[in-house]
């Protein structure tokens, strides 16, 4: 049978596009990379300056650094976040004095003070907004992510990330799971908290989020030490080997940069109008 000319262009047109679509698919999301993998490190610690950033440096990785602002190694240690900063890692909102809900649980070390169930809405939002100011006089950057002290959602009934949705690109909470881009909540991201796991359970995780093409978000505290919640400096340091002999397969980078392209692969796509 001979198809008209008119026909057969579109055929091949219609052909080309479907061979791209499915070359795109089968790249992925991620920068044509078959996962993302998310390094966060909590509550503005000496580690996080001592071990962690120089062991991401090593390997030209970039990490995000949740920074608790009334922290003492915040001001003690101004200069060294500014040139973390500078080297690519995020400095992402932990809130001004790490607010979590003493009326729940195992909520024993809240103090008075900062008793997240004792706070006001507009108190909590504008600590947060402060925290940003802050942020922003020692990167000089305007866009970031935020990190849910304690994990924190709401303050009686009220979510009062909701006041804040223009103020990030994201935030980060920690129930643990893998997450393609359409299942990411950006209000929510799921995270792993790593607290006394080793090496072979870290690299399995990251072998889990390759064969299923997700996004997989680390939430570490101490790194070699420095706090309750603490991952061993070797398990650490192989995790981040792993990641740089795989760095052609895995998009590493830092929360806000995965949120942002997360933001756009989530808007919906208007069709095009026929002339």
């Amino acid at each position: 049978m001979i198809y008209p000319r008119r026909l057969l262009a579109l055929a091949a047109a219609y052909s080309l596009l479907f061979l791209t679509g499915a070359h795109a698919q089968a790249g992925g999301p991620w920068n044509n990379k078959q996962c993302a993998v998310v390094l966060t490190y909590d509550d503005a610690i000496d580690v996080d300056l001592d071990n962690a950033v120089p062991a991401l440096d090593s390997l030209q990785l970039r990490g995000t650094f949740y920074l608790i602002g009334s922290s003492p190694v915040v001001a003690r240690r101004l200069p060294e976040w500014r040139q973390a900063a500078k080297r690519g890692h995020e400095l992402g909102n932990h809130a001004l004095f790490h607010p979590c809900d003493g009326s729940l649980p195992g909520r024993g070390f809240v103090t008075p003070d900062n008793d997240l169930s004792k706070y006001t809405v507009s108190r909590a939002v504008s600590e947060i907004r402060t925290n940003n100011t802050l942020l922003t006089a020692i990167d000089g950057k305007t866009k970031r992510t935020f990190a849910y002290p304690c994990g924190d959602l709401k303050i009686g009934n009220v979510a009062f990330y909701d006041q804040l949705q223009n103020d990030f690109v994201a935030a980060r909470g920690v129930t643990a799971g893998l997450q393609t881009p359409a299942q990411v909540n950006l209000s929510n991201i799921n995270s792993y908290m790593i607290n006394g796991q080793s090496a072979e359970y870290l690299i399995d995780l990251v072998k889990k989020t390759q064969q299923s093409r997700t996004l997989l978000v680390f939430l570490f505290h101490g790194v070699g030490g420095g706090h309750g919640l603490n991952v061993d400096l070797q398990a650490h340091r192989q995790l981040l080997r792993y990641l740089k002999a795989n760095e052609k397969k895995i998009w590493v980078a830092p929360m806000v940069e995965v949120a942002e392209k997360i933001k756009v692969l989530q808007q919906p796509v208007v069709p095009k109008k026929q002339p």
